[in-house]
């Protein structure tokens, strides 16, 4: 995965200049893009608009209104973007080889810590109290959580037609989420290394 100017810097990017002009406006909208999950994460969303998130760019805000018409539209697509972007980054970590299945629970529970989650957990927040936001980010979340599954399953070589896996899986996402909200105010590291641990053990017994 190519390195995140938002999210993972909180630096602003500017749009390359010298490409066509189909190319510079997909750099600008990844670059809103990745500005808005930073956005998120750090100010919540009360403090994210769509001017702030354009500063933090490098564009103009007609620019970003031109990529997004309303402000649900740029951060339901920021999360949705990022969270591509880890999931890809999570498929080619254990891409050469099959990897030990503490490598992936551990890998998995790395997905619901930093920026991402945080600006994810901000977005959920915000739709609870936005009825306009609240379907885009409901779809969002499912589609997400679907394609994690997946992954998790994929990567574990669980046989969900066993009775209890397919379970067992989601118990293992549905920890990984309790991990990263404990991680949102202290930093959890010590217990979470403990709690993942346990986990590969109780995975590894489950899937054979």
């Amino acid at each position: 995965m190519g390195t995140l100017t938002g999210p993972e810097s909180g630096t602003a990017a500017t749009p390359a200049r010298g490409l066509p002009k189909q190319a510079r406006s997909r750099v600008t909208r990844r670059h809103l893009l990745e500005a808005a999950v930073s956005c998120l994460a750090e100010h919540g969303w009360a403090g994210s608009t769509v001017a702030v998130v354009a500063e933090r760019a490098g564009v103009s805000r007609g620019a970003a209104q031109h990529h997004f018409p309303t402000r649900e539209a740029l951060f339901t697509a920021a999360v949705e973007y990022v969270s591509e972007e880890r999931s890809t980054a999570l498929r080619e970590l254990f891409q050469a080889a099959p990897a030990p299945r503490p490598a992936v629970v551990e890998a998995l529970v790395d997905l619901y810590t930093g920026a991402l989650f945080r600006a994810a957990l901000q977005l959920w927040v915000a739709a609870s109290n936005e009825e306009q936001l609240r379907p885009q980010v409901t779809e969002l979340e499912a589609r997400v959580g679907r394609e994690t599954h997946r992954i998790a399953v994929e990567l574990l070589g669980a046989d969900e037609s066993v009775p209890g896996v397919r379970e067992t899986v989601q118990g293992l996402l549905d920890m990984a989420r309790g991990l990263g909200l404990a991680n949102v105010l202290t930093d959890d590291t010590a217990r979470r290394e403990r709690v993942v641990a346990q986990w590969s053990r109780i995975i590894d017994a489950a899937l054979g």
